[in-house]
């Protein structure tokens, strides 16, 4: 499937797969930014045209998470097929005391796009019953 890509800015990284079995690709900042106990906004100067049943899903970097403490401070992003505007990653420290610095080409986000299922919500005033039922948090045992 190929997806367009259009750079808002002629600095801006067009995303690539960073191994043949990657299953996201990688995002990069357009800015440069420190992030010091409190969220920044990074610009990618990048713009998708994602097909109509398709979603881009924008994911933090392991190594953000794991070696840094930082994440996306929404957790995933969701860019639906109908916007076509700059897309922007927050990214937030987990703790006090985390510190980031981003340069201009810095990988801070990774991206894949999956179909997604068109459903019809139906009001019911009645849903078929399961073993778990309306069990919620740790109703299950775990």
């Amino acid at each position: 499937m190929q997806v367009k890509v259009k750079k808002l800015h002629p600095d801006a990284i067009i995303p690539q797969y960073q191994t043949t079995g990657a299953a996201c690709f990688d995002i990069h900042s357009l800015d440069d930014g420190y992030i010091i106990e409190k969220p920044k906004t990074f610009r990618t100067g990048l713009s998708f045209e994602i097909p109509h049943g398709y979603v881009m899903l924008v994911f933090s970097r392991s190594g953000h998470g794991f070696k840094q403490g930082i994440r996306l401070a929404n957790c995933v992003g969701v860019i639906d097929s109908d916007y076509r505007g700059d897309l922007f990653v927050k990214l937030t420290p987990d703790e006090p005391g985390v510190y980031l610095t981003v340069n201009h080409g810095d990988r801070i986000a990774q991206a894949m796009i999956l179909p997604i299922p068109l459903v019809q919500l139906v009001e019911s005033d009645d849903l078929s019953d399961t073993a778990r039922g309306a069990g919620g948090f740790g109703s299950t045992g775990a």
